[in-house]
């Protein structure tokens, strides 16, 4: 599997970056208080156009199709965040977007994508893992409407491309005269972990690298451990509907790998709280996948102590209904 080179990130961050917004990155003195570290810096990528980072990757990936790809569209499957931001690369790009995605995705996300001009076909999983039934049944509409196919994040194009946001922070953490030693970053299938931590690798080797996953859902950690892709059983649910990948794919696997990144869980209830602790402390409306990475910081699941941190907080597409019953409960 090629792991894309620094020339890479590069070249796709010189693209990227006239597309997209260049999101705050947060000095969050509150967040170094609660959890003993000597300062945090947020990456608040949920204020990226489409509410996340997701519109990075999709933008380099579209840049990349020839002239007759264009033409004939592109399909991919998507609980929502890669959809909004395919979509709105797409009608950018002027490329036609068709989306598969699951029945029980959230409706926001549905209704924002097709804002975005996309097609949207839904899938029904039953009792299987949503993502594979949405993934085949993209692949028979490619087939049948010749479509090209693409993957949300096992894609060295959109690992690439994700890595803007770990070379966008550390041109802002240098404008701070800042620096940092623990990064932790959302993971689900592993686009963004994959492409951040090939960033912030070339720019600080000593640093510590946290792919942080819903419990029940931690393919990434579970790889990493095992030094090879492996697939885990489905969870019990998560509140974090855009991180139930059951495995990494085997593009942000490879890179994930080669930067030393570790994997750390978290569970609902800690979501919970992340969500609440940036609404109120930090002034960020964050989805529950997009708060993991805080949960993990305020749960005491990384050495922060003494430590400068960048925590990336990755989205935030979630109706004011969801966020208010979401974040307002400690429950499991």
């Amino acid at each position: 599997m090629r792991i894309p080179s620094p020339a890479d990130l590069a070249e796709a961050y010189a693209l990227t970056r006239r597309m997209t917004v260049r999101t705050p990155l947060l000095d969050a003195p509150a967040l170094a208080e609660a959890s003993g570290a000597a300062r945090v810096f947020v990456k608040a990528e949920a204020l990226q156009r489409a509410g996340s980072f997701k519109i990075r990757g999709a933008t380099w990936r579209l840049a990349n199709l020839t002239e007759a790809e264009r033409a004939r569209g592109v399909i991919a499957y998507s609980s929502g965040n890669f959809a909004q931001g395919l979509a709105a690369a797409g009608r950018a790009a002027g490329v036609p977007v068709t989306i598969v995605m699951p029945v029980d995705a959230p409706e926001m996300k549905r209704r924002a994508t097709e804002g975005f001009g996309a097609r949207v076909v839904l899938s029904d999983h039953g009792a299987r893992p949503r993502e594979e039934v949405a993934s085949a049944m993209a692949q028979d509409l490619a087939a049948a409407g010749g479509l090209v196919l693409l993957h949300p994040f096992d894609d060295p194009l959109i690992v690439a491309g994700q890595g803007g946001v770990g070379l966008e922070a550390l041109e802002q953490l240098a404008e701070l005269g800042a620096g940092c030693d623990l990064v932790a970053c959302p993971t689900g299938g592993g686009g963004l972990i994959g492409g951040l931590s090939l960033a912030i690798r070339g720019a600080h080797p000593g640093a510590d690298i946290f792919a942080v996953e819903p419990e029940g859902y931690d393919g990434m950690g579970t790889s990493l451990l095992a030094g090879a892709a492996t697939r885990v059983a489905s969870g019990p649910g998560t509140i974090c509907d855009a991180l139930q990948a059951t495995a990494p794919g085997a593009a942000p696997f490879a890179a994930a790998a080669q930067a030393g990144v570790t994997g750390v869980s978290v569970p609902d209830r800690a979501v919970r709280a992340a969500m609440r602790f940036a609404f109120e402390r930090l002034k960020l409306v964050l989805e529950p996948s997009g708060a993991v990475a805080i949960a993990a910081l305020l749960d005491g699941r990384l050495p922060a102590r003494g430590r400068n941190l960048l925590i990336v907080a990755s989205g935030g597409n979630v109706s004011l209904d969801d966020f208010m019953a979401l974040a307002g409960s400690d429950r499991n």
